[in-house]
C-alpha cells in the first residue's frame, strides 16, 4: 500500500509540474495525449484507493464537485477598490498628494488593470485552503471548488513559501476561449454571451465545477499578503509569488514595470493603450502603485481606497442613441439626480437604457433637447454617461430640457445652496424617498447591519404607516410584521432578532447610521473617538469640530446643522431610550500608554499569539503597522524575527523589544 501511496504522490507532482509548464510558462514538455493518459492513470488509482486521494489533486482540475450554496466568508483585510483617473493631469495631482506625505525618494510600479473578477486565495502549508470572490469588499463568496479547476492556479506550491498567506488577483476569460464558447452557442442556435468579464463572473458561480473546467478561465495573481513576507516592495513580492509557482504579471512581457517619474508612467500607459488590442485578454487601464510597503503604510487608506494606488482608465467605448426623456430621482439626503432615459443601445457588452446627468449644470452644458442624438460612454466603463450631442441631427422644433423646480415625489419647491452643484428637496421629514432612504441607510451592513430587513421591507413598513423614521423600527411588534405581505413566522422573528441585536453596535456605527450629511464611516470613527459620546458631539463648537483630524469646515457645518434640528434630537433621545450605544465603551484594562505609537509585530511568541498582541496594542492606544519605516516607534520581536525587518530596524535605529518587555510596559513595570 505504501508503494501505491508513493505512486499517487509522484504522479500528482509530475502532473502539477506539466500544468505549470503549459499554463504558466507556456512551455509544454509532453503532448496533450501523454498528459491525458497520466491523468487517467491517477484518476483510476484515486478511485481504487480513495484513502490516498488529495483534495488538491490534479484530478480536481477537471471539476465535478457540485456546490449548491456558496458560503459567505469575511475577508481578513478588506478588498478595497481603487480611485480612478482619466488624464495625466489627474495622475500629477495624485503624485502631489503622495509627495506631501512621502518626502523621501519613492518609485512606482505600473501594471495592467485586468478586466476580470477579483479573487482572494488563501494557502496553508503550501496548499489551497479557500478562494473567495471580492463581493462587497468586506466579505465574498467561497468558490474554492471552481477555482481549483483553473489550471494556471497552483494547487500546491513549490519553493520556500510562508506557512499561511493570502494572494489576490484577477480571474479572466481568455478571448480565444470566450470566442470559442460563443461559436458553440451560435452553432447550437443559442444566445451568445455579451462580454468576457460578465461571463467569467457567471462561470465562477456555476454550481457544477466541471462546467468551469471546460470553459478554460485563467488568472493573474499579483497582491501578496502575509505576516511572514520579508519583501519590502510590491514588485519584489510579485516576483517572489512567481517563484512559488503563481502566474504573475511579467516584466519581460512589460505587464509590470518600475517607474520613477510621471513621464515614465505615461509612457507605460500610452504603450498599452495602443497594444491592448493585441492581448488575448481584456484590460481597461493601468494600475499605478507606490512600490515601498513602508511608504504605503505611511500613506494609508481612505474608507474606500488606498492612498498609495490609483487606476488610470482608458478612454471608454462610445456609441450614439436617442434621448427619449429625462426623469428625476430623489436621494436620502434630498439630492435630485436627473436621469436620461435612452433608446436601448449596446455599449461595452451590455444594453444601456439610462444614463446619469448628475445635475442641472450638466444639462445646461450639454444644451440637451428631447429626441437629441447623443453620444454615450461608460464612465470608467461602469456608469453610462452622456458626453455630447450630434447637433446637426437635432430637430429645430425639439423641446429644450429644463430642470424641474419642484420635487417629483412630494411637490416641495427645490433649493440650491450657494457653491453646490445639486438641487435639493428640503422636505426631509415629509418626502417619502428621503424618509425610506434614511431608514435603508440606517439598516445597511456598514451601519446598523440589521439582518432580515431589506429595502423592500422598509418600503412595505413605511407604506403601511408602521414606521416614519429610524427610531420607529424599535417599536415594531410581531403581529404588525406578520400581517405584512410575504412575511412568515421565521422571517418575522429574524427581523425582530436583527433589530434587537443592532442595539449592540458600537457608537461609531450608530453615528454613521443616523445619516449626518458628509459623515461617512471614517469621519464617524474619528468623531466618535474624539468626542467619546453623542452629548459631547452635540455640544461641540465649530472650532472644536474643525480641530479634529481630517474634519473640515463643510463637515463641521453639516454636523452642527444636523444637531440644531429638534426632530433629529428627538429621534436621538428615542434611540437612547431603546438602548442604542451613544458612547464609546472603553475595553477593560485599556489605557493610552501606547497612544501615538506605531508598532511592528514580528516573529513567534511564547505567552500570546501574534493576533492577541496586536489586539493588546490597539486596546492601549497603539497602532499596528506591517512595515518598518522612520515613523515606527518600536518593533515587538519574538523568535525567528524576519532578518530583513531586523536589518531595517537597526539601519533606522528603531528599538527592538521582547514580548516580556512589552508586557511589562503595558503593566507599567517598565
Amino acid at each position: 500500500m505504501e508503494e501505491i501511496q508513493k505512486k499517487i504522490a509522484a504522479l500528482s507532482e509530475e502532473l502539477e509540474q506539466h500544468n505549470y509548464n503549459y499554463y504558466v510558462l507556456s512551455n509544454p514538455t509532453i503532448s496533450d495525449f501523454e498528459f491525458d493518459q497520466k491523468l487517467k492513470e491517477l484518476e483510476a488509482l484515486e478511485k481504487q484507493y480513495p484513502q490516498f486521494a488529495d483534495p488538491n489533486s490534479p484530478t480536481k482540475r477537471v471539476g465535478g464537485d457540485i456546490t449548491k450554496n456558496f458560503q459567505t466568508i469575511k475577508h481578513k483585510t478588506p478588498m478595497l477598490s481603487l480611485s480612478n483617473t482619466y488624464s495625466k493631469e489627474e495622475i500629477i495631482e495624485w503624485e502631489e498628494r503622495v509627495n506631501k506625505v512621502i518626502d523621501t525618494h519613492h518609485e512606482y510600479v505600473c501594471e495592467l488593470k485586468y478586466d476580470g473578477v477579483a479573487i482572494s486565495i488563501t494557502y496553508e502549508n503550501g496548499e489551497i485552503k479557500h478562494a473567495i470572490t471580492r463581493g462587497d469588499g468586506v466579505q465574498g463568496e467561497e468558490v474554492t471548488a471552481n477555482v481549483r479547476t483553473i489550471r494556471s492556479i497552483p494547487l500546491k506550491l513549490k519553493g520556500n513559501y510562508p506557512g499561511e498567506f493570502e494572494i489576490r488577483g484577477e480571474i479572466f476569460f481568455p478571448l480565444d476561449n470566450f470566442n470559442d464558447l460563443n461559436r458553440k452557442k451560435r452553432e447550437a442556435g443559442e444566445d451568445e454571451y455579451m462580454n468576457p468579464r460578465n461571463t467569467a463572473s457567471g462561470t465562477l458561480k456555476q454550481q457544477d465545477s466541471s462546467i468551469v473546467a471546460e470553459r478554460g478561465l485563467d488568472c493573474f495573481l499579483y497582491s501578496f499578503h502575509s505576516d511572514e513576507n520579508e519583501k519590502e516592495t510590491h514588485f519584489d513580492s510579485v516576483a517572489f509569488a512567481g517563484e512559488l509557482g503563481f502566474k504573475i504579471p511579467l516584466a519581460k512581457n512589460n505587464y509590470i514595470k518600475k517607474c520613477s517619474s510621471i513621464d515614465e508612467i505615461m509612457e507605460f500607459v500610452d504603450y498599452w493603450d495602443k497594444q491592448r488590442d493585441f492581448l488575448n485578454f481584456q484590460i481597461d487601464g493601468i494600475v499605478i502603485k507606490v512600490n515601498s510597503y513602508a511608504q504605503q503604510e505611511e500613506l494609508g487608506y481612505t474608507a474606500k481606497s488606498p492612498r498609495w494606488a490609483i487606476a488610470y482608465k482608458f478612454k471608454a467605448e462610445e456609441v450614439t442613441t436617442i434621448l427619449e426623456e429625462v426623469t428625476y430621482q430623489v436621494g436620502r439626503t434630498g439630492a435630485i439626480t436627473p436621469v436620461a432615459n435612452l433608446k436601448p443601445v449596446l455599449l461595452a457588452g451590455t444594453t444601456v437604457k439610462r444614463a446619469s446627468l448628475h445635475n442641472s449644470d450638466q444639462i445646461e452644458k450639454l444644451d440637451l433637447h428631447l429626441k437629441d442624438s447623443v453620444f454615450v460612454e461608460k464612465g470608467g466603463e461602469i456608469i453610462p454617461k452622456i458626453v455630447g450631442v450630434e447637433l446637426d441631427k437635432r430637430d429645430p422644433l425639439a423641446e429644450k430640457v429644463k430642470f424641474i423646480e419642484n420635487c417629483p415625489e412630494c411637490g416641495h419647491e427645490l433649493i440650491r445652496k450657494e457653491g453646490e452643484a445639486q438641487h435639493y428637496c428640503p422636505n426631509e421629514n415629509g418626502c417619502p424617498p428621503q424618509i425610506t432612504g434614511k431608514i435603508q441607510h440606517f439598516i445597511s451592513r456598514k451601519a446598523m447591519d440589521i439582518d432580515g430587513l431589506g429595502a423592500e421591507t422598509v418600503e412595505l413598513l413605511y407604506n403601511q404607516h408602521l414606521i416614519e423614521n429610524i427610531a420607529d423600527l424599535y417599536t415594531l411588534e410581531y403581529d404588525q410584521i406578520m400581517a405584512l405581505e410575504r412575511m412568515a413566522d421565521k422571517s418575522t422573528q429574524n427581523l425582530l432578532d436583527g433589530i434587537q441585536a443592532s442595539k449592540a453596535q458600537p457608537f461609531e456605527r450608530v453615528l454613521f447610521a443616523i445619516g449626518i450629511r458628509f459623515v461617512g464611516e471614517t469621519v464617524a470613527k474619528k468623531l466618535a473617538k474624539h468626542f467619546k459620546n453623542i452629548d459631547a458631539l452635540i455640544q461641540a463648537s465649530f472650532e472644536e469640530l474643525v480641530n479634529v483630524d481630517e474634519i473640515g469646515e463643510k463637515i463641521a457645518i453639516s454636523v452642527q446643522q444636523f444637531f440644531q434640528d429638534e426632530k433629529n434630537l428627538e429621534i436621538i433621545d428615542r434611540l437612547k431610550s431603546f438602548g442604542l450605544q451613544f458612547e464609546i465603551v472603553e475595553a477593560e484594562n485599556a489605557s493610552n500608554k501606547l497612544e501615538g505609537k506605531s508598532i511592528v509585530v514580528s516573529g513567534v511568541f511564547e505567552t500570546m499569539s501574534r493576533n492577541e498582541l496586536k489586539e493588546l496594542i490597539e486596546l492601549n492606544g497603539g497602532k499596528n503597522v506591517g512595515s518598518i519605516s522612520k515613523k515606527t516607534s518600536f518593533v515587538l520581536a519574538g523568535e525567528n524575527m524576519g532578518p530583513s525587518k531586523y536589518e531595517k530596524a537597526n539601519e533606522l535605529e528603531i528599538p527592538i523589544i521582547s514580548e516580556e518587555e512589552f508586557l511589562n510596559m503595558i503593566k507599567g513595570d517598565a
